[in-house]
């Protein structure tokens, strides 16, 4: 773990149970890579927003695309600040009293300004953000129109700004008075599984599923 003096800015130093606090790069990479969704905050004349979006992590910077016209597009366009933040939740951690009672978690938070990607940057970005989300997809797909690259907009974070709080393991009481109670104690693992692919209503006939949906699939752990 690296120490809390090593934390980019005294803006993302972790001051609630700083044992729990990753600032090395591998940690940050780590978590983007396991997440699927980010949550960007920004603030437009005082009110704050917080907004749900896809992003992918390509080497040292994180890429999220909207339509061009939205508020959060441009708001960020414009180099308002912002705060992107993914959380995966690993398992309930269940103490003998409620006090205790969590989660295990891994949690990334980025601070920083977004900059828009210049329309000739604009497909080969779209395509690293692609193939980031569903390797192998781009090329199996019909690239994006002239009309369809301009109407969307690509922002990217350079990581720089980042903190990682994690949490593992059991419950905090064992050793506690609290373990003498006759309560069940321990974790409980949540772990993520994909169904089946299922054609859409409109596919035309002989049409197999393609091979980057295939991967997917089968990398999804086996259901009970």
């Amino acid at each position: 773990m690296e120490p809390a003096s090593s934390a980019p800015s005294t803006r993302t130093r972790i001051r609630r149970i700083p044992k729990n606090a990753r600032y090395d790069l591998a940690s940050v990479h780590r978590v983007l890579d396991r997440g699927r969704v980010a949550h960007v905050s920004f603030a437009e004349q005082c009110q704050p927003y917080c907004i749900p979006t896809l992003y992918a992590r390509v080497e040292d910077r994180v890429l999220i695309h909207g339509s061009s016209a939205s508020r959060m597009v441009k708001l960020l366009s414009a180099g308002h600040p912002a705060c992107l933040t993914v959380t995966l939740f690993d398992g309930w951690v269940l103490a003998r009293s409620a006090f205790e009672t969590g989660v295990n978690y891994e949690s990334v938070t980025l601070l920083g300004c977004f900059t828009a990607i210049g329309e000739a940057h604009k497909p080969a970005r779209l395509e690293a953000f692609m193939e980031k989300v569903l390797p192998g997809r781009w090329g199996e797909v019909r690239p994006p129109s002239r009309q369809e690259l301009k109407a969307t907009a690509i922002l990217e974070l350079a990581i720089a700004e980042a903190s990682v709080k994690t949490r593992t393991g059991p419950p905090d009481d064992d050793g506690s008075p609290d373990a003498e109670l006759e309560v069940w104690a321990g974790t409980i693992a949540v772990t993520e599984r994909l169904g089946d692919p299922v054609p859409s209503p409109g596919l035309h006939d002989g049409i197999g599923v393609d091979a980057s949906v295939r991967r997917l699939a089968r990398s999804s752990p086996p259901g009970e």
